[in-house]
């Protein structure tokens, strides 16, 4: 069964009507290559240089496998490994983008350069948060033909890069996603029921693919690969930096904001049930605090930057949104004083809706600040 636990408060902003999405042209048969299996061969195997048609022509496609990490440096090994064990029916690379790393991630990844496997390489992004990370990964990945991201958290099943290709290149996808399984263990508190396992970034839509055309199936970045010509051809499409995070911070939305602009274009973008991957989840997420939080910023962000305009409002915020956080409030606390196990789930909502109010009044406050300035 799919997985949609997708909080309908927290992508209120980001509906909209997609017309229909494309379909499958063809599927073919592929050869596996892997990635250069020694030092000496990965010095003669290089990515193409840019404007080096000739080389581009002789090599034909090529992927990159990009990484973004924060202070993880101990889980690179095991992840590199993992990908570098990937079968892949073109050449590929993996790129990690260290985002102001504090721990001992240079050192690890300098010596995973020079193991067998894959072509592995690294750069520093000094502007905090997965935003300019993403958009660094982007960056540096536009002299190969796609481009696929996986969290420094994660693991890849058998498959993943075989499927992620045979999307893009075959099924002629401009994005594709598949599913996230998170990995919590014994550790998982009672309360933890199946429904919130989506806040935490599982995804499952079931066993078959599916040209995603709205909001009922996202795909998420834990686990997503493009088409980079949709990067090249225009510079300004980029993960929005409005709804960077960084460090420990709870929040985020720019892979549904992106994902949301793809829809709007009629971009196609595939839903592929073989690209998988384990996510594991940290101890400080597995807390009541954390959801509470994650919905009160999903909620800031709507407000804060939602383009709509209310004729009547108080400091920004209209009279709905004050009533709507009310009611909310009152069954949260109803909920809680009866030990009814849907209090967290009414709380959330509640979160959403104080996140709005703040948002809004935020930007009715700069709005005010640079008319008077």
């Amino acid at each position: 069964m799919a997985n949609r636990n997708t909080d309908k408060g927290m992508l209120q902003h980001l509906e909209a009507s997609v017309p229909g999405s494309a379909k499958a042209t063809r599927s073919s048969t592929m050869k596996d290559v892997r990635g250069p299996a020694t030092s000496q061969e990965r010095a003669k195997t290089r990515f193409r240089a840019p404007g080096d048609t000739k080389n581009q022509e002789k090599m034909g496609a090529l992927l990159t496998v990009a990484v973004c990490t924060y202070n993880r440096g101990m889980l690179l090994p095991r992840l590199i490994g993992a990908l570098r064990a990937q079968s892949c029916p073109i050449p590929y690379e993996i790129l990690v983008i260290i985002n102001n790393s504090t721990d001992e991630t240079g050192r690890i990844l300098h010596q995973l350069c020079h193991e067998d496997g894959a072509p592995l390489r690294f750069v520093t992004e000094r502007s905090n948060g997965i935003v300019h990370a993403r958009n660094r990964a982007i960056a540096e990945s536009l002299d190969s033909d796609f481009i696929l991201f996986i969290d420094d958290d994660e693991l890849p099943h058998t498959g993943l890069l075989k499927a992620a290709i045979h999307a893009l290149r075959d099924e002629k996808a401009l994005c594709a996603g598949g599913r996230i399984r998170v990995m919590i263990g014994e550790d998982r508190p009672s309360w933890l029921g199946d429904e919130l396992l989506g806040f935490l970034g599982e995804l499952d839509h079931g066993d078959s693919p599916f040209w995603v055309s709205d909001w009922s199936t996202p795909i998420w970045s834990g686990n997503i690969a493009y088409s980079t010509a949709m990067f090249k051809a225009d510079p300004g499409l980029r993960f929005d930096v409005r709804y960077n995070r960084s460090g420990s911070a709870v929040g985020g939305g720019e892979d549904a904001i992106i994902l949301k602009e793809f829809l709007r274009r009629n971009y196609p973008v595939r839903y592929r049930p073989d690209m998988i991957v384990e996510h594991l989840v940290e101890a400080t997420r597995l807390r009541r605090t954390y959801f509470l939080k994650l919905h009160f910023m999903s909620g800031y962000r709507y407000g804060r930057y939602s383009p709509d305009s209310y004729e009547r409002h108080l400091l920004g915020v209209p009279p709905f949104m004050l009533r709507q956080a009310l009611v909310h409030l009152v069954q949260t606390a109803s909920m809680s004083l009866k030990g009814e196990g849907r209090a967290l789930r009414q709380g959330m909502s509640a979160s959403h809706s104080l996140g709005c109010i703040c948002g809004r009044f935020t930007q009715w406050f700069k709005r005010r600040v640079q008319r008077k300035y």
